[in-house]
């Protein structure tokens, strides 16, 4: 025995592995149970974060779309609660300002309720507003249709309307034609189209929208605006921001509402980005856990293979080899659990996202 090495041999990269995976081979129900609590955690956090990120980037791409360059002019209430209205002229008035590109608008018709025929009770409205529009609305919003075409000269004079996106489902309207006709003001109005949902025009979407001209012949329109959208040179926008009210009401600036719509969609956003922060401490919980149920999964196994253990360092391994199979147990575990949850998070956000058609970002 003189002279000979009792040095334990090293244990290499492969050796490591295959000692490592000896444990998830003999006890393969446990061993995928505890990679599924970790699976489910990282697959948690991964979809979270993932469909928050598209849905940033799908409002990104809408503004991108429309421009933030949209500002809202709207009549308010006056000091006795009652509402305002805006002058006639206070579309031309604005037009006037420099750096406004366009100008269009809309005005409520009071007192003309929309409806799918006669035989609907008068007390169901459907939330659902007549507004006269200006031809170059479209335009000014960007807005699209889903269906049919926009007002246009030959039409506006005439008792031809264009329904949002809800006012068509509420209505039950799902073709457009000389057939399809709706009850405006008591009046039948030919459907020429239906919109999209108008991200920076919400009121649209509820609206049932006539020709100026036909609005006040045939409806009692009175020609006030009620919402002027007013597209503005963005190097100048907080200028104009500041005289529109005065512009659009010289006499009471104070019943004049000014906002810019893109605004509210970022806060939009902010409010998603908290809630996905929410969401992210209970994907760090379930995560946790994961980490919780493979420390319990190894300190069991080393209580159960006290024999294994044992005759292994009977054979002359030592406790930092023992030490090193277990820890490679429990990274090939949280191995397992990790690429798993990735690839179930990653299906998740893209599946998602190709269900509301946005685009598919997963950061790093």
């Amino acid at each position: 025995m003189a002279g000979r090495d009792l040095t334990p041999p090293r244990l290499r990269p492969r050796d490591v592995l295959r000692v490592g995976a000896v444990g998830l081979r003999t006890r393969p129900l446990r061993a995928f149970l505890s990679a599924l609590g970790i699976a489910i955690g990282i697959a948690a956090m991964i979809g979270v974060v993932g469909i928050s990120s598209s849905s940033g980037a799908e409002l990104d791409r809408q503004l991108s779309a429309l421009g933030t360059n949209l500002l809202t002019v709207s009549s308010g209430q006056t000091l006795s609660g009652e509402e305002a209205k805006m002058p006639v002229e206070a579309e031309a008035m604005i037009e006037r300002i420099g750096p406004v590109l366009s100008v269009s608008s809309v005005g409520q018709v009071q007192d003309a309720k929309v409806y799918r025929s006669e035989e609907i009770p008068e007390a169901r409205t459907g939330g659902i507003s007549a507004y006269a529009a200006r031809l170059d609305l479209l335009d000014s919003v960007g807005a699209t249709l889903r269906a049919g075409t926009w007002l246009n000269a030959a039409t506006h004079a005439y008792p031809a309307v264009v329904l949002g996106s809800a006012t068509a489902e509420r209505l039950g309207v799902g073709a457009v034609g000389p057939d399809t006709q709706v009850l405006v003001g008591g009046r039948r109005f030919t459907v020429v189209g239906v919109l999209e949902p108008v991200a920076l025009a919400v009121e649209l979407d509820t609206a049932a929208l006539v020709g100026w001209p036909v609005a006040e012949e045939r409806l009692g329109f009175d020609g006030h605006p009620t919402v002027l959208y007013t597209r503005v040179d963005e190097r100048h926008m907080d200028a104009v921001r500041d005289v529109l009210a005065g512009t659009g009401n010289p006499e009471a600036p104070n019943e004049v509402d000014v906002s810019r719509p893109s605004d509210a969609l970022a806060a939009k956003q902010a409010t998603d980005q908290a809630f996905t922060g929410l969401l992210l401490g209970v994907g760090a919980v379930a995560l946790i856990v994961g980490g919780v149920g493979v420390a319990n999964t190894m300190v069991i196994s080393v209580l159960e293979r006290r024999a294994e253990i044992g005759l292994r360092r009977s054979l002359g391994a030592t406790r930092g080899q023992i030490r090193t199979q277990f820890l490679a147990e429990s990274l090939l575990l949280s191995a397992i659990g990790g690429v798993g949850g990735v690839c179930v998070g990653a299906a998740v956000t893209v599946g998602y996202a190709a269900y509301e058609e946005w685009p598919s970002v997963i950061p790093a």
